[in-house]
C-alpha cells in the first residue's frame, strides 16, 4: 500500500500560550550565557556549537528522477551546488572532548534560488543545522527555557572536571540502554558516544516543511572508509589530547574524501509523528529515511589557521532557509528568532563581518 504523506499547511503548527514571551526569555537567557562565556574566553563564542572540529568545502549533488514526494524545494531536480560544512560540539562552551556531548554537522548550500523565509530575502544560501541523536531532548520551547534557566545558564561556572565526570556517567548509562534498544535523548545529549565524527549520522531532530509535505532530514556517512569506521566502532580515544574530535576530523580529511547521503523521513501521521513535540522519535519502520542528495567533501586541510578564524565569523542558522524548508514547531520558531539575534551580537562584538558568503572561493585554504 502506498503511504499517505501528510500535506503541509500553516495549520500543522500550534503556538504555545504566551509563546512570544517564551521566545524573548530564551533569547535573554542565551544572551546571559554568551556574556558569561565572553568573560571566560575574552571574546564571544557561539551560544551553541561553540567548539568547531573542522570546516570543509565540497559539492552537494541532487539525485536525478526522484519520486514526486521527494522532489521538493531545491531537491526538485538534479543539480550540483557548492557546500560549506562545519563539524562541532553542541554546547556553547569550548570544552575538552572528555565531555562527551552531542556533536553537530551544519552545512550551508550556496547558489540556492527561490522564495526565502522572512529575514533571509535576497540571499542565496540554505542552511541545515544537524546534531547526533534522532530527536531533541525537550518537547517544546517552554521546557527548553526551563532547562536553560535551571541548568544551562549555570554550566559556565561548573568546574570542567565535574562536567567530565557527569558526562562519563551519562555515556556509560546511555550505552547500556542502547544495548537493550532504548534511547534517551537527555543522556544522549550529555553522554554521547566517542565514535569518530565522520562516522556518525546527524539529524535535524525536529520537523521542517518539505515543500508540499513535512519531514525530518538526516546526513549519513556512506563512503567505504567512513562505513569501516562505523562498523569497526572506531572511537577517538586513541587521540589523547583535549581536542581529540578535532584531531580525528582533521586527520581523516587530510587523508580521505568524505561522502554523505542526505536522507528525508516524510511524515505519514501527525499523531504518531507530531510537529509540536520535538522529543518525539518518528518511527523509521513507519517512514524510513530515503536518499535525495549526496555531499562530497574532498581531501583538504579542514582546520588551517586561516579557516579557524574564518569559521568563527560564519553563521549557520535555521533562519537561512527557503520557505519550502521552513523549520516547524515551537523549538524551531524560537530558533528562527534567536539565531539571527545571537549571531549578529556575537559577530558585531567580535568585530567580524555579517555578510553571507556568495562564493565557495571565499573560504580560505
Amino acid at each position: 500500500m502506498v503511504p499517505k504523506w501528510v500535506l503541509y499547511s500553516p495549520g500543522v503548527e500550534t503556538r504555545l500560550d504566551n509563546e512570544q514571551q517564551i521566545i524573548d526569555d530564551i533569547i535573554a537567557s542565551m544572551g546571559r550565557i554568551m556574556a558569561k562565556t565572553r568573560e571566560k574566553y575574552g571574546h564571544n563564542v557561539r551560544s551553541s556549537h561553540a567548539k568547531s572540529h573542522g570546516l570543509a568545502v565540497g559539492e552537494l549533488t541532487v539525485m536525478d528522477n526522484l519520486p514526486a514526494e521527494l522532489a521538493q524545494g531545491l531537491f526538485a531536480k538534479g543539480g550540483v551546488y557548492p557546500v560549506i560544512a562545519r563539524l562541532a560540539n553542541v554546547p556553547g562552551e569550548v570544552l575538552p572532548d572528555a565531555v562527551n556531548t552531542q556533536r553537530g554537522f551544519s552545512f550551508k548550500i550556496l547558489g540556492v534560488e527561490g522564495e526565502k523565509i522572512s529575514g533571509h530575502e535576497g540571499q542565496t544560501t540554505q542552511d541545515f543545522v544537524l546534531d547526533t541523536g534522532t530527536c531533541f531532548p525537550m518537547p517544546d520551547a517552554k521546557s527548553f527555557l526551563l532547562q536553560l534557566r535551571t541548568a544551562i545558564e549555570h554550566l559556565p561556572a561548573v568546574p570542567t572536571v565535574v562536567k567530565e565526570i557527569g558526562s562519563t556517567v551519562a555515556r556509560v548509562a546511555n550505552e547500556a540502554l542502547n544495548k537493550v534498544g532504548i534511547n534517551s535523548p537527555t543522556l544522549d545529549f550529555i553522554g554521547d558516544s566517542r565514535i569518530h565524527p565522520l562516522a556518525e549520522a546527524y539529524f535535524s531532530q525536529v520537523p521542517l516543511r518539505y515543500g508540499d509535505y513535512i519531514a525530518k532530514l538526516a546526513v549519513v556517512p556512506v563512503s567505504a572508509r567512513q562505513k569501516e569506521l562505523a562498523e569497526e566502532g572506531v572511537k577517538v580515544d586513541s587521540y589523547k589530547d583535549a581536542d581529540a574530535l578535532r584531531t580525528a576530523t582533521v586527520d581523516y580529511l587530510r587523508n580521505n574524501d568524505a561522502e554523505f547521503e542526505i536522507r528525508i523521513q516524510l511524515c505519514t501521521d501527525l499523531e504518531k509523528m507530531p510537529v509540536e513535540k520535538a522529543n518525539a522519535d518518528w518511527d523509521q519502520k513507519e517512514s524510513p529515511y530515503r536518499p535525495v542528495a549526496r555531499i562530497r567533501l574532498p581531501r583538504q586541510e579542514a582546520y588551517s589557521e586561516a579557516r579557524q578564524k574564518w569559521v568563527e565569523a560564519l553563521s549557520f542558522s535555521p533562519a537561512h532557509s527557503l520557505e519550502a524548508f521552513r523549520p516547524l514547531g515551537s523549538v524551531m520558531r524560537a530558533r528562527l528568532q534567536a539565531y539571527p539575534v545571537l549571531a549578529g551580537r556575537r559577530r558585531q562584538e567580535n568585530g567580524e563581518p555579517l555578510a553571507e558568503p556568495a562564493s565557495i572561493e571565499a573560504v580560505p585554504a
